[in-house]
């Protein structure tokens, strides 16, 4: 019952406040404004206020766990882990890098086979086509050195058989055959000397000592 009436009845601040206010208007018009912009100052910190209240609060992160000393036996087990693990690193990142090392070896050097295998195939077939023209150059030099050959060859035969014919209308010529046995030899030339000829046959035995 005590707190409906306290609630009923009149505010005492209140009442108070506006009897100040009233007092301060009358005295002075001017401390009005300064007393409104006090109440507008008021109630915005009052909605300021609200809206904090509204607004929901963020977690706080918790603070990081701290880091408790370990003893000295776990502290040297984990360095040794760490340098056996970084022992097998480095030896896998050598086999790698001796594998690709071999690898790139392997590389040059087939490339090197197939450089030198082309290079080959190419000299040889520069060398066949060189043999061929210079064999074809032979062949047609040769065919025409024959050709010239027998053309003078055909001539000195012509010029022999005039050159023959003339000697023996001008000079004469002489032939004849033989016949040798154990005991004679047997002779018969013909001798022509222009439009006189001539007929010998002999028969010369051979001295036999006994």
């Amino acid at each position: 019952m005590g707190s409906k009436c306290c609630k009923s009845g009149p505010d005492k601040d209140a009442l108070e406040k506006e009897k100040l206010k009233d007092e301060i208007i009358k005295k002075d018009p001017d401390e009005t404004t300064v007393l409104k912009e006090k109440e507008k100052k008021e109630k915005g910190k009052g909605k300021e206020k609200e809206k904090k209240k509204e607004e929901p609060l963020l977690p706080t992160p918790p603070p990081p766990p701290k880091k408790k000393k370990r003893p000295d036996q776990e502290q040297k087990a984990i360095k040794i882990q760490a340098w056996w693990r970084g022992t097998l690193v480095r030896r896998t990142l050598l086999h790698a890098a001796l594998r690709a090392c071999i690898i790139q070896h392997w590389w040059k050097v087939t490339l090197a086979k197939l450089l030198e295998d082309r290079r080959r195939v190419t000299l040889e077939f520069y060398a066949q086509q060189e043999w061929a023209v210079v064999k074809l150059q032979s062949l047609v030099r040769m065919w025409r050195i024959r050709l010239r050959y027998w053309n003078l060859l055909h001539a000195v035969r012509i010029i022999q058989i005039y050159w023959r014919w003339h000697n023996c209308h001008s000079r004469g010529f002489f032939h004849g055959n033989y016949d040798l046995t154990a005991t004679h030899l047997g002779l018969e030339l013909e001798i022509s000397l222009g439009s006189q000829m001539c007929q010998i046959t002999d028969s010369i035995p051979f001295p036999i000592k006994n």
